[in-house]
Order: structure tokens, then C-alpha cells, then sequence
């Protein structure tokens, strides 16, 4: 094993015992036997050597969503991604809360991809006409609920106790970014009038598209331009109207 694995192993193993997920780089130096200007060398300072124990322990879990099959549906795949990433953070509290700690200045490159992958399977729902806003608005929207409702079930167990407050929280913002499922219970009572999702929806999908044919024949500006106007559009609240 290189210095550098053993260093971050070590330091992986003092985070996870940790009380309150902190650790000192003396401690991480004198459990793996190496100088501080070792774990200096590797990792720069603090942040840099905690980033990297993030990025290795959420790795596993990433590697799961990069292999995942393409063809798969989309709207199941978002489903499916808020659920493992609550049950990662249920799994590894003190890393997941070192994750999302404001003392982290940089975001560990591991948060970056998991909001990448996200963006990814929003884009592939909106080109199959499944999404109310832009993808990225979308993402911003579900990854700020999905951190939310994890950081208080792994740091408020005691007053976050409903098992299905999860499933509850996604189900309703997925159901503020998707369309409604022709399949689902009551969504002719629920859902908006026809034209009001339609068109907010049909940008969306239309935008998704764009980027995926490259411009579709539109040079860079005009494509640009494009996609600006139907992200708007997409992302403009639309008035259902009154509601007897």
C-alpha cells in the first residue's frame, strides 16, 4: 500500500470513530506513521486531506450510478437515486455530514459528479417530455431536498423518526419538477390544467433535445440564445388558474 493510501485509510477509519466526524492531522499522522510533511505533500493542507477521504469513501457509491445501464427509465433512475443516496448518508453519517460541512470551502469532487449524474438523468427525462423545468433548475431543486432531508435524519434521528419522511419529501418535489404520470392515482383531480404544464414541459423537453443534437444545425450563439429562451420559458411559473 502507498503512503498516500495509507494515509487516507487511516484518516477514513479516525472520521468514521470520530465523535463528531473531526479529526486532527496529528492524529492522522501518528496513527499512520508517517511525518507531517508527508500528508502535506499529498494532500496540501487540512480541507484538501478531509476532501480526499470524502471523495474515497463516497467513491463505492458513486460506481454504482457510473455503470449504470442508460436505457434504463429515467423517472426510476431519480427515484431510485435519491433512496440510495439517503441510505449512503444513513450508512456513513460522519462522512456524509464532513461532505456537506461549510468548513469544506471547495466541494469534494465527489459532490460535484453526484450533481452531474443527477443533471444527467434530468436531461434524459426531459427529452422524453417527463420534465415541468429546465434540468438544472430541476437538479438545484431535488439535490437541495435530498441533502436536506439526509443531513436530518443522520443529525436529528431522534425528532426525524418517520421511516417514510424520505419517500415523502421526493415524492413531493419530484412531483413540483416532473410531469404527472397518466398511470398515477388522482392526478386528474391534482394535476394542473393541461396547457399550463404543457408548455413549461414542451420547452423543457425541446431544450433537452438542443443540447443533445449539438445546435441542431443553429450556430453557437444562436443555439445558445436558444436554449436561454426555452430555459425561461421552462422555468416560468405558469398560473394553473382558479380552482373551483
Amino acid at each position: 500500500m502507498s503512503t498516500r493510501a495509507r494515509i487516507l485509510e487511516v484518516a477514513a477509519g479516525l472520521v468514521a470513530a470520530s465523535p463528531d466526524g473531526d479529526v486532527s492531522t496529528r492524529a492522522v499522522c501518528e496513527a499512520a506513521q508517517v511525518g507531517a510533511p508527508a500528508l502535506y505533500r499529498y494532500f496540501g493542507d487540512k480541507e484538501g486531506l478531509l476532501s480526499a477521504v470524502v471523495d474515497h469513501g463516497f467513491d463505492a457509491y458513486l460506481a454504482t450510478k457510473r455503470e449504470r445501464d442508460q436505457s434504463t427509465d429515467p423517472v426510476q433512475d431519480l427515484r431510485q437515486g435519491w433512496d440510495s443516496h439517503v441510505d449512503f448518508a444513513l450508512r456513513n453519517p460522519n462522512l456524509y455530514r464532513l461532505m456537506n460541512s461549510p468548513a469544506m470551502r471547495t466541494p469534494p469532487a465527489s459532490a460535484l459528479e453526484a450533481h452531474r449524474i443527477l443533471t444527467r438523468d434530468l436531461e434524459r427525462a426531459a427529452a422524453r417530455g417527463r420534465l415541468l423545468v429546465a434540468p438544472e433548475l430541476a437538479a438545484q431543486m431535488i439535490m437541495s431536498a435530498n441533502v436536506g432531508v439526509a443531513l436530518m435524519l443522520v443529525a436529528r434521528p431522534a425528532t426525524f423518526s418517520d421511516p417514510t419522511a424520505s419517500q415523502r419529501v421526493r415524492d413531493a418535489v419530484h412531483a413540483a419538477v416532473l410531469t404527472p404520470d397518466a398511470t398515477d392515482a388522482g392526478v386528474a383531480d391534482t394535476a394542473a390544467p393541461f396547457a399550463a404544464v404543457a408548455v413549461p414541459s414542451t420547452a423543457a423537453t425541446l431544450s433537452a433535445l438542443l443540447r443533445q443534437s449539438h445546435g441542431a444545425g443553429l450556430s453557437t450563439a444562436e443555439a445558445a440564445l436558444m436554449t436561454e429562451w426555452l430555459d425561461r420559458v421552462s422555468n416560468t411559473q405558469s398560473d394553473p388558474g382558479p380552482r373551483g
